[in-house]
């Protein structure tokens, strides 16, 4: 395989790496590692983009199976690194298997397995037999975990169709709530199961007086309590700013020219059904700076 050849297929590859992980780094080492590892192959190929795919998926199998990637799955408040996808070549991506915040986190829900199986059957349309061989599972297993994926995400389809208009609008009417404490205005845009994530990395981060939430917060009651809290405190010297991030709006956070923070949300009817806030700078370094 040529180099040309290889890079028609690395924008998929790294969609596919991407949403295994939520890692945009770790993915970008992955389909790196595949391109040498079908450098040194030495057996016929029958066809290049399946051998890539399911080199791609194994490599990320087992980038999750080790310790410190299971203690990061298990965290409540991890979410994926926003990033710009047009910046990584990933702005043609599919409808179907669109990376939004929101879905990146419904896959995180999913076992390794179930992702795997998912992506395979649904974006690349890998049947059950390729995907049973490569799990090293059973036709039935395969098939159940697809149907266990699907339920995951059935759950949250309506918030992954949800216009850019009515997520710009919607974000900035949060901000804007936020940033004056009216507790009652942030229950008027909350669903009653509204659910606020904030991930400021493993060991944990500081919201104005609040420190180290323990986990999710759930229910508009305590979300917009939380928000009304911390939302007026450590104003000065931030810039607010907006980007499209995974694929959707989002709001920018910034000090000193450096994002701090990213705001993006997922929506149902009208109202804000989850805020995931990215605060784990370690995961903000593709965030476009203010400048």
């Amino acid at each position: 395989m040529t180099a040309t050849e290889f890079e028609t297929h690395r924008p998929s590859l790294l969609a596919l790496a991407y949403r295994m992980l939520g890692d945009f780094g770790r993915a970008e080492d992955v389909v790196q590692d595949a391109w040498l590892r079908c450098q040194r192959n030495g057996e016929p190929i029958d066809s290049t983009k399946a051998w890539l795919v399911k080199t791609v998926t194994r490599l990320c199998l087992n980038e999750l199976s080790c310790a410190r990637a299971r203690r990061e799955e298990s965290r409540g408040d991890r979410l994926p690194e926003p990033i710009p996808l047009e910046d990584v070549g990933m702005e043609r991506v599919d409808v179907l298997g669109r990376i939004s915040m929101a879905f990146l986190v419904v896959l995180q829900r999913l076992t390794p397995a179930e992702r795997a199986a998912l992506l395979l059957h649904d974006v690349f349309d890998f049947t059950h037999g390729e995907i049973a061989n490569l799990l090293h599972k059973s036709e039935a297993a395969s098939r159940q975990l697809v149907k266990r994926a699907r339920d995951h995400v059935e759950v949250e389809k309506r918030a992954l169709t949800v216009s850019d208009d009515e997520h710009r609008r919607l974000l900035r009417a949060f901000l804007a709530a936020a940033s004056s404490g009216h507790i009652a205005s942030l229950k008027d845009l909350l669903s009653e199961d509204a659910v606020l994530v904030a991930d400021a990395g493993p060991g944990g981060g500081t919201y104005g007086r609040v420190k180290n939430l323990p986990g999710p917060l759930v229910g508009r009651e305590k979300v917009a309590a939380f928000v009304a809290a911390v939302g007026p405190q450590g104003a000065d010297g931030v810039a607010i700013s907006e980007a499209a991030l995974s694929g959707q709006p989002a709001i920018i956070l910034s000090r000193d020219g450096k994002p701090f923070t990213v705001i993006m949300l997922a929506a149902v009817d009208g109202l804000i059904r989850s805020v995931f806030m990215q605060a784990d700078v370690s995961r903000l370094g593709r965030v476009p700076t203010v400048s």
